[in-house]
């Protein structure tokens, strides 16, 4: 018969999910987006969500990895419920703090006949493997161990061979109803017994995942489609493990999240630039705008709606919405979206957020002073709708909060500063002598009065030499505020500087 995971939600069990990442290298968007809908499913169902870190591979997992995760998820604004930092009443959230926990329960899986102790060696794992193939078999361990007497054991011992421990499958079919795909059946000579400890005693992945889930009661596993083919040996598990008394005895449901695709329809991986988390922090992505875009990957709330704030993504969230279809994952869309967050900041929200990149640069102290702060006040609305990411307003406001001396004209822009250019910007400085305010409207009327009305200029060609002379490049925020936030003084040198070349 076949043995199908349980729905917990039928019990009226609270709600229980966990993101539990390796921490190997440093974090990618599509472990991001497997904690997004993990978070979003914990509180769209007053549930809990939990933190645990899968570092028993000790060749691979790095102190610095687990800190840049913990770090990350703070900035996301990704808060758990249990887990590092948090605690819980199933701590510790570290595998590998856990040892003594794997260790009894291996034993007690195979003092239950639920493991076996494996002797193959390598040699011998290979040539199983190659009679399979020619027998137009399923590759897959031939299960040589299983049924060992006692006396076959102790040779073994006595020979010094070396043994792995095996979970035994069973000889059936093991069917779950995905909370993504739908029913999906696996038979048993696609999943053969596989290893749960090394030699060494080390336990591995397909024990101390659900060994975890079944002890901190987790109800439902949101995790990536590459994990697929690992569900019938963890619902087996489970299985196991509530017939030797650990954990409730139910299987969690299981979803499986779509790929997340990159460049050339190919799985986006680690190795691919665009799939940096950090790469986009450093960048200046708003943590609403890439969560905002992550969310859309597999999962819309609907209505063609795709601007929405992670409070709203948590009330709407439902995993039927989930496409089971893979989605691409577009670097202008993300930047698109995260422009839309720019501009929704309030300005003093955005004066904040923008702070720590202008300081990293030198244009601002830390704490910025009161002339900076003004300069700030009166810029930040300039550029605010030119902004796609924070990164870009050091570009832009550079030329506002250099010094004299700091100030330099683009070396790609002096080409347009030619002798046409030199009587457009002697006849502005004429013309701005003689203003007696220096307000935005007055500097544009008096410039468009002396270069267009009276010089017969186009406008494209009376202000571009101002706009460089002023900034530094021929594109930048509007000429005429930056001008009033630069004052009279700063603007009659840099015209002057510019015009006497």
């Amino acid at each position: 018969m076949a043995l199908e995971a349980a729905d917990p939600g039928a019990q009226a069990v609270p709600v229980r999910v966990r993101f539990s990442p390796s921490p190997t290298g440093n974090p990618h968007v599509g472990m991001i987006r497997t904690a997004l809908f993990n978070w979003a499913f914990a509180r769209h169902h007053q549930g809990t969500f939990v933190f645990r870190i899968e570092d028993t591979d000790a060749a691979r997992d790095s102190e610095s990895s687990y800190t840049a995760l913990v770090d990350s998820l703070r900035w996301l604004g990704l808060t758990w419920d249990e887990g590092p930092g948090v605690g819980g009443p199933f701590g510790p959230y570290r595998q590998s703090e856990r040892g003594e926990i794997y260790g009894r329960i291996a034993a007690q899986l195979l003092a239950a006949g639920h493991a076996y102790e494996c002797f193959c060696t390598p040699e011998e794992l290979e040539a199983d493997r190659d009679r399979a193939k020619a027998e137009h078999r399923a590759p897959g361990y031939g299960r040589t161990c299983r049924h060992l007497t006692q006396d076959q054991i102790t040779a073994h011992r006595v020979a010094n061979r070396s043994s792995v421990l095996r979970f035994a499958m069973p000889d059936h079919d093991i069917t779950w109803d995905d909370l993504v795909r739908g029913p999906v059946t696996f038979r048993p000579e696609f999943v053969p017994d596989y290893v749960i400890m090394r030699a060494n005693g080390d336990p591995l992945y397909p024990l101390v995942n659900p060994a975890d889930d079944a002890l901190m009661d987790i109800t439902h596993v949101l995790r990536g489609e590459d994990l697929l083919s690992s569900t019938p040996r963890q619902i087996a598990m489970h299985a196991a493990l509530a017939d030797i008394g650990v954990g409730s005895g139910v299987s969690p449901r299981f979803g499986h999240l779509p790929y997340v695709m990159g460049q050339g329809n190919r799985k986006l991986s680690k190795r691919d630039p665009e799939s940096s988390l950090l790469m986009y922090r450093e960048l200046g992505f708003l943590p609403e705008g890439l969560l905002n875009y992550l969310a859309l990957l597999g999962w819309s709330p609907g209505d063609d709606q795709e601007f929405f704030s992670l409070q709203q993504m948590a009330e709407w969230f439902d995993i039927s919405r989930v496409n089971a279809s893979p989605a691409r994952f577009d670097v202008k869309k993300a930047t698109a979206i995260n422009a839309d967050w720019i501009r929704h900041l309030q300005p003093s929200e955005l004066n904040e957020r923008l702070l720590p990149y202008l300081q990293e640069a030198g244009l601002v102290s830390n704490p910025p002073t009161g002339q900076e702060q003004a300069v700030l006040e009166q810029a930040l609305p300039l550029v605010a709708e030119r902004l796609e990411v924070l990164t870009q307003a050091v570009d832009m406001l550079a030329f506002l909060l250099v010094d004299d001396e700091a100030f330099a004209i683009a070396d790609d822009q002096w080409e347009f500063l030619d002798d046409a250019a030199t009587a457009t910007l002697t006849a502005a400085l004429i013309s701005l002598a003689s203003l007696s305010t220096w307000t935005a409207a007055d500097i544009q009327a008096s410039l468009r009065a002396a270069l267009v009305e009276d010089m017969g200029l186009k406008p494209k060609h009376a202000f571009t030499p101002l706009r460089i002379a002023i900034t530094g490049r021929r594109v930048s925020p509007p000429l005429f505020e930056s001008m009033e936030i630069l004052g009279r003084n700063v603007c009659v040198a840099r015209l002057t500087a510019a015009a006497n070349r």
